[in-house]
């Protein structure tokens, strides 16, 4: 999920496991959880983050090969996965709770930057297609 503001500063988390980079928000779904609903839950867990902003779906999903350091999460023989695309505008900066135990650090940065400090192509893409929205 891609957590910006009306001003186009876009929130990047710095992830600790299995190494360290920057990503947006991103998670799982549990067992008969809905996309929305974790998109929900995993800004929460990630952020804090509950009614500050506007959660849309855009409609995109990406399907990738999932990197080796990932695959104990998944059952065996799954080497896949879909990514479901959701923005969250907030009208400006609020106060984030970080998740400590998955995340060691945040910034606000602008596009241009977080499209070049992302690590997966998945995110990166999110990001190049925000372009349009802003």
């Amino acid at each position: 999920m891609l957590v910006f503001t009306s001003d186009a500063e876009i929130l990047l988390l710095k992830r600790t496991d299995p190494f360290e980079f920057w990503q947006s928000v991103t998670g799982s779904l549990l067992n008969d959880e809905d996309h929305a609903s974790a998109a929900r839950r995993e800004l929460f867990e990630e952020t804090g983050m509950t009614r500050e902003g506007e959660m849309s779906f855009t409609g995109v999903s990406r399907q990738f090969k999932i990197d080796q350091r990932w695959r104990d999460r998944f059952p065996p023989g799954i080497v896949e996965n879909v990514e479901y695309e959701y923005h969250f505008r907030l009208p400006e900066k609020t106060n984030v709770n970080l998740s400590d135990n998955e995340h060691s650090g945040l910034e606000w940065v602008t596009l241009d930057v977080a499209i070049d400090r992302v690590w997966s192509w998945t995110n990166r893409s999110a990001l190049e297609s925000l372009k349009v929205v802003l």
